[in-house]
């Protein structure tokens, strides 16, 4: 007998109703037809652009991230009936424009992600085919920002990452967390800047930065002015325009989302963490953009892809490791090298050439094991499996360190120490447990002791109220609970009902303490979906303190009132996909006892990876964090293409 989450129906009521919607307008006897549409629109609603025939036929469930009962519910001869679907026209063809299933050879689409991947590829390659002119004493430039070739061991990838972005107005830099992609960039715009100086004095470059959540897009600008102020004085620059969300500068709100194009008047533009950039976002954005604007895409192909349909970065970045370098682009980068480059040689495309991967990680705390646990489940083979399971089996195991329940504030110096154990086990059997609630009080200890000392210490001035609440918030965000969940005694909707109740706060309303995220964006207080504030108690009455611009003030918070806060919800946890964009000191990374579909080798990597400085587990069952690291997810898409030559 099936239990109830066996029996759970494979499509929703949207899917079997797209379905009849179709079958209405031109009928068709065969039932194949349409299981096929309704599965088409299943995958689009989990992050496919497309139905991949080939997986389908191979039985490959997991790459579909389906269920295997539901994928085994499936007629067998489903891929073979796409050949005769009436509702679906072959990609091109003439009077295909109507039909709203598109069949591209072995992938089916829904017509509008099959023109909008047509139209991507039609920029990118356009966008390719253009000349640039050269730059003026490039390799002097570079010997200047990166110094000289013979101090490395190895080729220096952030270096030649910057002159490969000189050749073409269209470049992608991609590579692990602590590869330096921002610090690239930073000296990539120092060098485009140098260069528009030297032919024309008082010529100005309109650049934008911009990310797909708002976090992400601050952190992008405090990094490359961080990058900047430590470049050599003539190179040093100011970028006039704030980073924003990538939803703000192509002015797409709920709206007008997919109508009107917004076109930008940018020379160039930077989009950072762009695994989550979205099939439909790379439309506008390359919509929007001028032919002869420069765009340059940062982010780690490894990470989760984004949330709504498309894996745009992990397509377009499709062999980047080998690098596939033509002879051309070897003989260039050999010019700025004295390393041997002819490993990375092939026959790449001409988006091969114009893509770099940064190989080294610069982040040293723990020792670099972070680091280490995240290409080993990166790569995710047998002999890196067996690795890991027995470094699993060698992490040391959380236990109370014999502290009371009152949070000394010296235990934060803790964290500014090399941790000789940067990884390690929670074991518990349920979350609510006595031994959960003294690693939360530990591992919040900084911000509870500072919410205790609000409590205690006597009403302050507007200056140090705003001061205070900046202290807490960074104290929050030093650790976060993430889960791969949303439901379910491991799922991010349970553990913050717990988390209160542990730690001494109210279960339920508005309290001093409750970290809050937003959930959708709202113009009209100018915040965005990932903002996260805490409510604290401001001259007597509950605000919401939230990060302000950082250029006002270093202190400086905006205080919202919670009433006027209509979209939020409490996140001492959240999810691996909201947390995409965000680093933390310390992360507790929380694996379900049950597999599903979600549980990928991306979505673990992208978890273990917001950690800078300590990572600890929760796995109740070490076969399911296992085999979901054994699991490749592979969003169906035709972006490929651009690699064919």
């Amino acid at each position: 007998m099936l239990n109830k989450k066996e029996s759970k129906p494979l499509f929703s009521r949207f899917d079997l109703a797209f379905a009849q919607f179709l079958q209405e307008q031109e009928p068709s006897d065969e039932p194949n037809h349409k299981v096929l549409a309704s599965l088409v629109s299943h995958l689009y609603m989990n992050g496919h652009t497309c139905l991949d025939l080939n997986l389908l036929a191979s039985g490959n469930w997991k790459a579909l991230a389906l269920e295997e009962l539901a994928f085994k519910s499936l007629p067998k001869d489903l891929a073979q009936s796409a050949k005769t679907l009436p509702w679906a026209k072959e990609g091109g063809a003439q009077g295909s424009h109507t039909s709203p299933l598109v069949l591209d050879k072995e992938l089916l689409y829904l017509r509008k992600n099959w023109e909008a991947e047509q139209r991507i590829i039609q920029s990118i390659r356009s966008r390719l085919s253009l000349i640039c002119p050269e730059f003026s004493d490039l390799k002097e430039d570079l010997e200047q920002l990166f110094g000289s070739d013979e101090k490395h061991d190895q080729a220096d990838w952030q270096k030649l990452a910057c002159a490969v972005a000189t050749q073409k107005l269209f470049t992608i830099i991609t590579g692990g967390p602590g590869t330096g992609k921002t610090t690239t960039v930073a000296k990539l715009l120092a060098l485009l800047i140098t260069n528009a100086r030297k032919q024309d004095a008082s010529k100005e470059i309109r650049i934008a930065l911009a990310a797909p959540t708002g976090k992400a897009a601050a952190r992008l600008g405090a990094s490359i002015n961080a990058a900047v102020r430590k470049l050599p004085q003539h190179f040093q620059y100011e970028i006039k325009q704030k980073p924003v969300t990538l939803h703000k500068l192509l002015e797409i709100n709920s709206l007008n989302a997919g109508k009107d194009i917004h076109h930008l008047s940018y020379d160039v533009i930077v989009i950072d963490e762009a695994s989550m950039v979205s099939l439909s976002l790379m439309d506008s954005l390359l919509g929007g953009a001028a032919l002869g604007t420069r765009l340059i895409f940062l982010g780690d192909q490894d990470q989760l892809a984004s949330v709504e349909a498309g894996a745009v970065l992990g397509q377009l970045c499709l062999n980047a490791a080998k690098g596939n370098y033509s002879s051309d682009t070897l003989s260039a980068l050999s010019a700025l090298s004295t390393h041997d480059l002819s490993g990375w040689a092939g026959e790449g495309s001409a988006l091969a050439q114009q893509t770099v991967m940064l190989r080294k990680s610069h982040r040293s705390e723990g020792g670099g094991v972070i680091s280490q646990w995240a290409q080993m489940i990166n790569a995710g083979g047998p002999k890196e499996i067996d690795a890991l399971k027995k470094r699993w089996g060698e992490l040391k195991v959380w236990t109370s360190i014999g502290q009371s329940n009152k949070v000394q504030l010296d235990l934060i110096d803790m964290m500014e120490q090399p941790d000789p154990d940067p990884i390690e086990r929670l074991d518990i059997k349920k979350f609510n447990e006595i031994k959960t609630k003294e690693f939360l009080k530990n591992s919040w200890s900084h911000y509870l002791n500072l919410m205790e000392q609000a409590r205690s210490n006597p009403p302050l001035d507007e200056s140090q109220q705003h001061v205070r609440a900046k202290e807490i918030l960074d104290a929050f965000g030093r650790f976060q609970i993430l889960c791969a969940v949303r439901e379910g005694p491991w799922g991010v909707n349970y553990i913050n009902k717990v988390i209160p109740r542990l730690l001494g706060f109210a279960e339920e309303g508005w309290y001093a303490g409750r970290p809050v995220m937003v959930t959708r964006n709202d113009p009209h207080l100018d915040l965005r979906n990932g903002d996260v504030g805490i409510c604290l108690e401001k001259d007597g009455k509950l605000r919401v303190a939230f990060p302000a611009d950082s250029s006002h003030s270093e202190d400086a918070v905006r205080w919202i009132l919670p009433s006027r806060l209509d979209s939020v919800e409490s996140v001492f946890a959240m999810t691996v996909h909201k947390s995409q964009g965000s680093e933390f000191d310390q992360v507790c990374l929380i694996i379900p006892e049950e597999r599903s579909a979600v549980l990928t080798k991306e979505l673990i990597y992208t978890g273990l990876t917001r950690a800078k400085k300590k990572v600890t587990w929760i796995a109740p069952k070490e076969s399911v964090l296992f085999e979901a690291i054994r699991t490749r997810l592979s969003r169906s898409g035709g972006l490929h293409a651009l690699h064919s030559l």
